[in-house]
């Protein structure tokens, strides 16, 4: 009975709850039996099942495992900061969606898919300190090995070592533009560049979970790779509008530069400590600017470099001013005025656009590889944190043995443009692709007719149903109703005698009575 154990020990070693789960897979015959033997077993566990010389922590795994066996009740729920979508939920977000996606197609971006899981090698460091912290980490095996030597050692004192196989390690997706490097180095030969690709799936983060934060949510990135034309950076930022507006939404898009946030750095006593500065700054909207600063002395630096970084981030006004003040306080930085010629460049592109875009020299974006121009978008008159970033990495790829291949990106966020739009009331009112047609079941040979009439409407892309069970004519009458569903034909004994039906839209309560044979020509109002 122990060797039945042993090829799930490695698997759930580090979660003894997650023990429940072998139950899960024995849902046959067998499983009774199973059942009964594993009571037994833990009754008599301490006599009969393990010898007094096996090991400690090998005992308490076993006997743990067979506890887990012998619990039927099992809690039904979700992991925090995860969500159950209903149909009337997922028919919103295809929404936001598709209108998404058919921007990016409109704007000459192809579709790519990349696993949900990475090697952790190829995740961690890209994020930023707080980046390896929220990532979810999928523990290998070999790790287990190296996380409890002691278990190891008991195992091997009874000969079950063999049973912990060796494996790479590996993350769930953080994001989508690590990957998304990952694919074009291992691919460039191959690709015509540049190389513009979207993608619309979903990241992992282990963050705290609350409103408009969660642990499980899709981001919809549209990226160039191969060209460090200012080009793109207008084309991408034209598509934020772009996208906005079809959605209703009313946003805000902040822009920014790094390389004026590497002058910044310099200002301060060295690029060293753009990292840290870039940091500290990226928390000033959650602690505040005493804490900012504060954090920043810990880090080292002194008053005069802190009042540098005090100045910068006080910089207000309309964008013009903002731009004048930046230039009096770089002076003749050269990557400053690269910075700045930058964003000036797009707003030049993009005149129409000024009530929309927003300098902001406080947007730091904590991710460690841009080198350029980066993003935030923020909905106005709703509490929401941001609902789309990005920016210029001009050698993401250089991660990978591909150097010196530049790329932009930007994503959006769906989740939280999804609740964006639901506190404003920004879904159409006729959203809807369920069932446009219910037939009511009235009999068998009214079902027959009502079938032969599905087929045509289905062939001209109409969508319709047959209630699934004769009955009466009100709990077909609320299933409709609840369904949402606008349309119902009614065929019964004198329709089908006639070779009629009667069509009824429930939204006025108006009817009319058809030929069968004109239904696939008649006007539905959808």
């Amino acid at each position: 009975m122990m060797d039945f154990f042993l090829p799930f020990y490695s698997s759930f070693l580090y979660n003894e709850l997650c023990l429940r789960k072998i139950l899960l897979t024995y849902k046959d015959a067998q499983q009774i039996k199973l059942h009964k033997k594993l009571r037994y077993m833990q009754i008599n566990f301490d006599s009969r099942f393990v010898a007094s010389e096996v090991p400690h922590e090998v005992k308490v795994f076993f006997k743990n495992i067979i506890r887990c066996f012998c619990m039927t009740k099992i809690k039904v729920g979700i992991p925090q900061g995860t969500r159950d979508f209903s149909p009337n939920v997922v028919i919103k977000r295809q929404y936001i969606i598709n209108t998404i996606k058919k921007a990016f197609e409109l704007y000459g971006f192809q579709p790519l898919e990349t696993p949900a899981i990475e090697l952790l090698e190829v995740l961690e460091g890209k994020y930023g300190e707080e980046g390896n912290k929220l990532m979810y980490k999928i523990r290998s095996n070999e790790s287990l090995r190296d996380h409890n030597p002691k278990m190891n050692e008991a195992l091997k004192a009874v000969g079950y070592d063999k049973w912990i196989p060796e494996s790479s390690d590996k993350a769930l997706r953080y994001d989508l533009t690590i990957p998304f490097a990952r694919y074009v180095a291992m691919n460039y030969r191959e690709l015509v560049f540049p190389f513009k690709r979207y993608q619309i799936q979903p990241v992992w983060r282990g963050d705290r979970p609350q409103r408009g934060r969660y642990r499980e949510f899709y981001q919809c990135d549209a990226d160039v790779a191969g060209s460090y034309s200012l080009l793109n950076e207008v084309e991408l930022t034209s598509l934020y509008i772009e996208v906005f507006f079809r959605l209703g939404i009313d946003v805000e898009i902040k822009i920014n530069n790094r390389k004026i946030l590497s002058a910044l750095a310099q200002l301060c006593g060295g690029e060293d400590k753009m990292i840290t500065i870039t940091i500290a700054i990226d928390k000033l909207d959650k602690i505040g600017l005493e804490k900012v600063k504060e954090e920043l002395a810990l880090k080292g630096l002194n008053e005069d470099q802190i009042n540098i970084i005090q100045n910068y981030l006080l910089i207000k006004g309309n964008n013009s001013e903002k731009l004048t003040a930046i230039k009096n306080l770089t002076g003749e930085n050269e990557i400053a005025k690269k910075g700045i010629e930058e964003i000036e460049f797009i707003l030049s592109y993009l005149p129409s656009a000024r009530q929309q875009l927003s300098i902001d020299f406080t947007l730091a974006r904590g991710l460690n590889y841009y080198t350029g121009i980066i993003y935030e978008v923020q909905a106005k008159h709703v509490q929401m944190g941001s609902i789309g970033g990005g920016g210029r990495y001009d050698d993401l790829t250089g991660l990978f043995g591909v150097p010196g291949l530049p790329g932009i990106g930007i994503s959006f966020g769906l989740d939280r443009i999804y609740d964006v739009m639901e506190e404003s009331k920004l879904f159409p009112d006729e959203l809807q692709t369920g069932t446009k047609i219910l037939f009511f079941n009235l009999g068998e040979q009214e079902s027959q007719a009502a079938f032969a009439l599905m087929k045509q409407l289905r062939s001209n892309d109409i969508s319709c149903e047959l209630y699934h069970e004769q009955t009466k004519f009100d709990k077909q009458f609320k299933y409709a109703e609840k369904k949402n569903i606008p349309y119902i034909i009614i065929i019964g004994s004198k329709e089908l005698a006639e070779a009629t039906l009667v069509i009824k839209e429930l939204k006025n309560g108006g009817q009319q009575t058809i030929k069968q044979e004109e239904v696939s020509q008649f006007k539905f109002h959808f």
